[in-house]
């Protein structure tokens, strides 16, 4: 089986939020693969991956680092895939704020999309639409999932209404 998407992060640091992104593909069974590749400290490595990734069969790249988060912009600027930016808020952190401008900010020519602070699973819900297109089997699990997104919010507006209040009409 090989990977559909890659999970790159600049540090282990970033596990705890990029975890998301991978439990969202165990869960529609979308196989993935995860590394920690640093733009600061390991560029090298970081366009390599990044001109070789196609060619592995990646679709998409998701890539989550905080603080300077140079990481999916530099991935952007070497390959032609879809790369999915993550903020992180890190220790270093100026509130998560330096690593969301580092990553949307990008200039003409270089695009990230870019998801909310922490927000890797909303990456990977992304993409999967990404290869949904191209992928009925893929397709068929989002619809699903989106459904049962739908589903729950049902079920919780019927749970609210067992919700005794004095002054609720």
């Amino acid at each position: 089986m090989k990977p559909l998407v890659s999970i790159i992060m600049g540090s282990t640091s970033d596990m705890k939020i990029m975890s998301e992104a991978a439990k969202f593909f165990d869960e529609l069974e979308i196989p993935f693969e995860l590394n920690a590749l640093s733009a600061h400290r390991v560029p090298d490595k970081v366009i390599e991956f990044a001109e070789n990734a196609h060619k592995r069969g990646i679709m998409v790249i998701i890539a989550g680092a905080g603080g300077a988060a140079h990481l999916p912009g530099v991935v952007a600027s070497s390959t032609i895939l879809p790369v999915i930016g993550v903020p992180v808020r890190s220790s270093l952190s100026i509130d998560g704020w330096d690593s969301i401008l580092s990553i949307l900010q990008m200039p003409a020519g270089i695009p990230v999309a870019t998801v909310a602070l922490d927000g890797a699973r909303n990456a990977a819900i992304l993409a999967t639409q990404i290869i949904a297109h191209t992928d009925s089997s893929v397709r068929k699990k989002l619809e699903k999932f989106k459904q049962d997104l739908k589903k729950k919010v049902i079920q919780a507006n019927e749970d609210l209404k067992k919700e005794n209040f004095k002054f609720r009409v």
